[in-house]
């Protein structure tokens, strides 16, 4: 099922988690619907939200940085993977016309 432009279904989970550890509201709104925005990402904060007792507005912001460089990270290896791929396929098949 395809999403683009739509908030994660945890998106909403975290930002209620976020107010639950009393962290101003725009702040809140901030992570869950601008950052936290994919099913992976909301899912990652919610672990760390979960482990940690009484987190700084710091370490949650550090924590999502974290959480969007791996998802990059992700992204990128994946691209370069799929691309890869399609240059095995020409050195092995060659142009092949369609």
């Amino acid at each position: 099922m395809e999403r683009k432009n739509k908030k994660s279904f945890r998106s909403e989970e975290v930002y209620q988690a976020l107010l639950d550890k009393k962290f101003p509201e725009e702040l809140c709104r901030e992570i869950a619907y601008k950052y936290m925005t994919t099913d992976y990402t909301a899912t990652r904060m919610l672990g760390y939200l979960y482990r940690i007792t009484d987190p700084s507005i710091e370490m949650v912001v550090d924590e999502m940085l974290a959480i969007l460089e791996d998802r990059e990270r992700f992204r990128k290896k994946h691209e370069s993977e799929t691309a890869q791929a399609a240059i095995t396929r020409f050195y092995n098949e060659g142009i092949v016309e369609r």
